[in-house]
């Protein structure tokens, strides 16, 4: 089973790029993307349908923002758009699939880099997502959590660990959560292969250079519940996919 987390950062564009082509060899069971930035009659059903990929949307009242899509190549047991919360669920940002053998949640966690006011929004749906898991599942279901967090983890997640202006994504506060998340309850999947690569990031600011430079930062991440330890059988990221600012991101599980 292999599972393939991608904010696209606008399907429409990334389809005009090339990502059908990409995802043809790439070819995962699942694929799940975030700032899909469409509605559901913009994209052409067929171009996923011919891949034998059938797709589940949730994506914000706003034109043109945010929205996740589930491609699945085996029809999901059940479908959840959101999380019951209006302020997030009308900007499309958690997307619920019930599989034979686990539950995969697509999410687009807020930004908050354009002010204060949207980091606000950001810390608050980090409190409201951890309770809204811990109340609607237990420690026996078997959690797949994918997306971009936009949150670095570690130090060696960002190129410059140093800086001093603490951008939102860098603040400690949001890392503290981040951290705890994965302490506690959840596995790193990416980490688990290779858990000192100091240059394994999965976004890059369009300025400067950076992606040729790879001074980027670690934000999108797979996240398993424990009680899949011994099911993940390997992960990986695709820097070379250039559909976007960020990069793919892939788990591989056994059952």
């Amino acid at each position: 089973m292999k599972i393939i987390s991608y904010n696209v950062n606008g399907i429409r564009a990334a389809l005009k790029k090339g990502l059908i082509d990409w995802l043809q060899q790439a070819a995962p069971d699942i694929f799940c993307i975030q700032e899909s930035k469409s509605q559901i009659d913009q994209v052409d059903p067929t171009i996923f349908n011919d891949l034998g990929y059938t797709a589940y949307w949730h994506s914000a009242e706003k034109k043109g923002y945010s929205g996740v899509i589930t491609f699945v190549k085996e029809a999901a047991l059940d479908v959840k758009e959101g999380m019951g919360h209006k302020k997030y669920d009308i900007e499309g940002r958690v997307l619920e699939t019930t599989h034979s053998n686990f539950t995969l949640l697509n999410c687009y966690f807020p930004s908050g880099s354009s002010g204060e006011e949207r980091h606000a929004f950001k810390m608050e749906f980090l409190h409201d997502f951890r309770k809204y898991v811990a109340k609607r599942f237990t420690k026996k279901d078997k959690l797949i959590i994918v997306g971009d967090y936009n949150v670095v983890r570690l130090d060696i997640d960002i190129h410059n660990p140093t800086r001093k202006d603490k951008p939102s994504g860098f603040r400690p506060e949001e890392r503290e959560w981040l951290q705890d998340w994965f302490s506690k309850d959840y596995i790193d999947a990416y980490r688990k292969f290779d858990p000192d690569s100091p240059d394994a990031f999965s976004w890059w600011s369009y300025r400067a250079g950076a992606k040729a430079k790879n001074k980027g930062w670690r934000i999108d991440y797979i996240s398993c519940s424990e009680n899949l330890d011994t099911n993940i059988v390997g992960a990986k990221h695709y820097p070379e996919a250039g559909f976007s600012d960020h990069c793919p991101i892939e788990v591989t599980l056994k059952f």
